[in-house]
């Protein structure tokens, strides 16, 4: 199967933590978002945007450090216009962006090299964003025993 998030060719890395091991790459993690990712989940900023069509908008933190959880691995944020931070996740020389496509074709421009890395105690300190990962945290766990 083809992928268009940033990285897929390359994201054959394995899971770190036995509750994940049946997400064997970063692609099945795509996979699984797919049916996860919803207007609930996305950034409040962004949500009158989100649609089926474009399902990782405003899902990049909450994403990236879902992924971090399972993969383990660090996050790095590109800083977008307005000051916030495009989140995605590089583990050894893998590196890989699961949201990249919400950007369409400017996603070929972000840059993912020298960028800052991103702490989860920093993003979550905004409540909403905490929840809003915690909430498809919870939804993964369920569909991984369903």
């Amino acid at each position: 199967m083809e992928y268009h998030f940033y990285g897929w060719e390359n994201a054959l890395v394995q899971p770190v933590c036995k509750e994940y091991e049946k997400i064997r790459s970063p692609r099945e993690l795509y996979d699984l978002l797919s049916e996860l990712w919803c207007a609930d989940t996305c950034a409040p900023r962004m949500r009158e945007e989100w649609s089926e069509e474009n399902k990782t908008l405003g899902q990049c933190s909450i994403t990236a450090f879902l992924a971090q959880d399972i993969f383990g691995g660090k996050v790095y944020g590109i800083l977008r216009p307005g000051g916030n931070y495009h989140c995605y996740n590089v583990i050894g020389d893998c590196c890989f962006d699961l949201t990249s496509e919400q950007f369409g074709e400017e996603a070929a421009e972000l840059v993912y090299e020298g960028n800052p890395e991103q702490f989860r105690e920093e993003h979550f300190a905004k409540e909403e964003k905490r929840l809003r990962y915690e909430a498809l945290k919870r939804a993964l766990e369920e569909k991984l025993k369903g």
